[in-house]
């Protein structure tokens, strides 16, 4: 059984570890972050970011949530966003989603009673079904999580670009690529659903304007 004391000695075997090999590891880690990748991906225990590219701290600023979701209303995502963007100057912005997700499945189901926050948040990928819904009733039931589950992704790559803050780096200059990508848990492997550059055409609906 695993208590926060076991994880306490686990990071001091892993400290030791890294030290042991590098000497200057920390030493330089401390002194900033140069990250070129910002990752948002889902906060299910099973898809930790470093672990799964096999990337060492400081490759790769993290936001997870709930289904791996862009909210124009969430700052916390924003906050984040804008920090990687316009501060890190990242060069890549992933939002990965995984095969098997508890959130997309939860939100394929009536709402729970139980869980009134967490509904509120599994509403935007009702949504996302409800987009797409011709599609997914047609799909055998064996096949339509799986589904959502990759619309889910590609819908957050445009809520991206209908943030103000992709849309004005793509202007001013700095043109980070933004990736959609699935993870699957069956086989520990990542594919990439789409990618979208600056050049890529924005709904007039959802462009700003200076």
């Amino acid at each position: 059984m695993q208590t926060p004391q076991k994880l306490l000695l686990e990071n001091r075997a892993w400290s030791e570890e890294i030290s042991k090999k590098n000497p200057e590891f920390f030493k330089l880690l401390a002194k900033e972050q140069k990250p070129s990748f910002l990752w948002i991906g889902c906060a299910d225990s099973r898809v930790p970011a470093d672990t799964i590219v096999n990337a060492q701290p400081g490759e790769i600023f993290v936001h997870r949530n709930i289904a791996n979701q862009v909210i124009n209303t969430d700052f916390n995502c924003l906050s984040v966003l804008q920090y990687a963007v316009d501060v890190l100057k990242v060069k890549h912005v992933i939002v990965c989603g995984h095969y098997g997700c508890g959130g997309v499945k939860a939100a394929l189901m009536p709402q729970s009673s139980k869980l009134v926050i967490t509904n509120k948040w599994l509403m935007h990928i009702k949504d996302v079904y409800r987009l797409h819904q011709d599609e997914l009733d047609i799909i055998p039931d064996d096949r339509r999580l799986d589904r959502l589950i990759e619309l889910n992704i590609l819908e957050q790559l445009y809520r991206l670009t209908h943030t103000s803050i992709i849309q004005a780096s793509w202007k001013h200059g700095h043109k980070p690529t933004l990736h959609g990508w699935v993870f699957g848990l069956h086989d520990g492997l990542i594919k990439e659903l789409i990618m979208l550059d600056h050049n890529t055409q924005i709904n007039p609906i959802y462009r700003y304007h200076d």
